[in-house]
């Protein structure tokens, strides 16, 4: 199928444009700037471009992002440290995020003649975004259907909606994904900080698939006890 990532530059979106670059027909990655404060994940989206030797293109929502208030991902709020199951961490939602993410994802699949857009939602979103669950892409997929009914038929791709993080990582390693190349964190610093929501799930992910993580965290044990937290 002839497919469009939808490409953030983190651990996921990367892996999965590796694993479609080798099982489909790559058209490009999609990537969005809403004036999140980790924006540098976007350079690492251009990166698995290059690399991959695809299109890139990143399409500016700032000025929607400014009106989607109340996120410490968008706002001068701080990130909160801790696991993605604590309740804390719904600071970080975006509201309607991945859903004007894929509305505008569809539309340049439509005008492009793809088949497919293909997003990295997984099991582990589910607790805190609504609109990574599988009931959303399940709707969306049929809105969607009725959207361009006699003009285009796309598929939303999405091969880890079921899947744990840690699957992530075990299958971006069979399709021979950089992670050193792809970035996480949501608080956008030199470095990944190892304590935000991001970050734990990053590091429990690796220890999880028995792979060995290449990332360089500010706090590289934190992670731990924010695990026992979660199963506290």
């Amino acid at each position: 199928m002839r497919t469009i990532v939808v490409c953030s530059g983190g651990l996921d979106s990367v892996s999965l444009a590796h694993r479609v670059a080798a099982e489909h027909d790559l058209l490009g990655l999609l990537s969005f700037d809403y004036g999140q404060r980790h924006r540098k994940e976007l350079e690492f989206a251009a990166l698995c471009a290059e690399r991959l030797r695809i299109p890139h293109q990143i399409i500016d929502l700032r000025d929607v992002g400014r009106n989607l208030t109340g996120s410490a991902l968008t706002d001068e709020l701080t990130v909160p440290d801790g696991h993605y199951a604590e309740e804390t961490m719904r600071i970080t939602v975006v509201p309607n995020r991945n859903a004007i993410m894929l509305a505008i994802a569809f539309g340049v699949a439509s005008a492009r003649g793809a088949d497919a857009v293909a997003t990295a939602v997984h099991g582990g979103d589910h607790f805190i975004y609504p609109d990574c669950r599988p009931g959303f892409i399940d709707a969306f997929q049929t809105m969607q259907n009725h959207a361009l009914e006699g003009y285009a038929s796309i598929t939303l791709l999405t091969p880890y909606v079921n899947q744990p993080k840690s699957a992530i990582v075990v299958d971006g390693a069979r399709y021979g994904t950089p992670f050193a190349q792809t970035w996480s964190c949501y608080k956008g610093g030199e470095r990944h900080c190892g304590r935000c929501g991001t970050c734990v799930e990053r590091r429990e992910a690796f220890d999880l698939a028995g792979i060995t993580d290449p990332t360089e965290y500010e706090d590289p044990d934190f992670w731990r006890a924010a695990v026992q937290r979660k199963g506290a």
